[in-house]
């Protein structure tokens, strides 16, 4: 099994991977098939007119992740790892007015939202919850084009036929290059480590090189800018999130009193809990503003892994800026055995699989900068994911704000906790990662969908009155 580092953290825009990226993703994805010709029904012209249908938590929770936004804009040609997020609004509102989008290479087509775009609520498609159905009609009002597309998870989108292919054990998009380290478990992951004496920093980047060659720190520097950046403008912002729960930014200002307590001896010891939580807290508040983020391994878990790393270059004693790509590699390699034997989509498994995922990839990446060996980086990740077993996913009223800030600080928190207690011991611990993410699996599997991102129950349904 090989998922790329650049699979679990790729550079896209908020509030959503699922549910903003991945739309937009599934819609570049169906404007290459009309480019292409792919799936054409005979006997139809060319496209005249595009349609786009949301079902499950794709419908239930849209409108707060800005799904109907993420289409239009994929829908004119944009994709989330390059456009700019500060021209959304303007394209969008142009669409709207016009009724019109215009993709590169296929002329001028009809997308009227209001009727082109639907949130249907009734059942989810059988593949996965979160599932949308794109249309091209010709100038005769046929079909002739249709696709099922299903973002599940990270920004990840897949079509049917393919999410089933996966399911029957055939050779699913993201698996099957040929890496020296092929592993399938955090088992299989520790033996290989064992027989070859490497870490799982060295096997991870030994199967990266194999794919990328001397691109690969260049790569991941990139990355680290990106995560690295926006902790740096969520700390500079001020005001009210979009949405109308009127979240108010708090990341700048907790960082200003922060900054004016340093030296001081009179601050907590537990003061550093305040600099993981606000690194945090800025991450996932321009994540909420539809700024870019990098998913890690989701938006909505965004702020933990840049926290944790942060921390570690700013507070760590003997830090050392290169080991940042050990920290990625290392995270990105419990991210990907995650996502490979459960999910890390809230839609499947509730926020366990999103910020749960993401503080067991920052306690493993920590523990490993902080010179861990692989048993104890493997002790930290189940430290670290066992301590969100059972999370739910429950955004009041679907937007990415409450209580999804805060729980990315505390995230980073537990994360930390994790790798200190791993490294205090020697790697031996009572129930292996594997079975913590066979737990995490089968607990996503059996909670009520009320508590997977569809808003329709926890802390979404128990707000005040207002």
């Amino acid at each position: 099994m090989f998922l790329s580092v650049f699979d679990i953290f790729k550079i896209g825009i908020g509030p959503s991977s699922s549910h903003t990226m991945g739309p937009m993703a599934a819609a570049a994805r169906f404007l290459d098939d009309l480019r292409g010709g792919a799936g054409k029904i005979s006997g139809t012209a060319r496209p005249h007119r595009l349609y786009a249908s949301l079902h499950g938590s794709l419908a239930f929770t849209g409108k707060g992740h800005a799904t109907d936004r993420a289409v239009i804009l994929g829908l004119c040609g944009l994709r989330p790892d390059t456009m700019d997020p500060n021209s959304a609004d303007g394209i969008e509102a142009e669409v709207r007015r016009t009724g019109r989008v215009s993709p590169e290479g296929l002329g001028s087509l009809v997308f009227e939202p209001d009727r082109d775009l639907v949130f249907d609520y009734g059942p989810a498609l059988p593949g996965h919850p979160n599932g949308m159905i794109l249309k091209a009609f010709d100038a005769e009002g046929e079909v002739c084009h249709e696709q099922t597309y299903y973002s599940i998870g990270g920004g990840f989108v897949v079509t049917s036929a393919e999410l089933e292919a996966a399911q029957a054990g055939q050779a699913p998009v993201q698996d099957g290059a040929a890496v020296p380290f092929p592993f399938e478990t955090a088992a299989q992951m520790l033996e290989m480590g064992a027989a070859s004496g490497r870490t799982i920093a060295q096997m991870k980047r030994a199967n990266e090189e194999a794919q990328l060659g001397a691109q690969l720190d260049e790569k991941l520097d990139v990355i680290w800018a990106a995560m690295n950046g926006c902790i740096t403008r969520g700390l500079t912002q001020e005001g009210i999130l979009p949405g109308g729960l009127k979240v108010r930014r708090r990341a700048r200002s907790i960082h200003r009193q922060l900054e004016g307590e340093r030296g001081q001896n009179l601050s907590q010891p537990h003061q550093a809990n305040d600099w993981l939580s606000v690194y945090a807290m800025a991450v996932n508040e321009e994540n909420a503003a539809g700024g870019r983020v990098v998913t890690s391994p989701t938006n909505g878990a965004a702020g933990v892994v840049p926290a944790v790393g942060r921390y570690y270059i700013d507070h760590c004693v003997g830090a050392d800026q290169q080991k940042i790509r050990d920290y990625l590699l290392v995270a990105a390699a419990i991210g990907g055995l995650i996502k490979h034997n459960a999910s890390i989509s809230g839609a499947e498994v509730g926020c366990q699989g999103e910020v749960g995922s993401a503080s067991a990839m920052a306690a493993a990446g920590l523990c490993a900068v902080l010179g861990g060996t692989n048993a104890q980086i493997e002790n930290a990740a189940e430290i670290a994911l066992e301590h969100h077993l059972g999370m739910t996913c429950d955004p009041a009223a679907g937007l990415v704000q409450v209580p999804c800030i805060e729980r990315n600080a505390l995230g980073a928190i537990k994360a930390v906790s994790a790798a200190s207690l791993a490294l205090r011991g020697d790697g031996t611990h009572f129930l292996p990662l594997d079975n913590c993410i066979r737990v995490m699996r089968d607990t996503g599997r059996d909670m009520n969908d009320r508590y997977k991102e569809t808003s329709q129950g926890g802390i979404a349904v128990n707000l005040p009155e207002c």
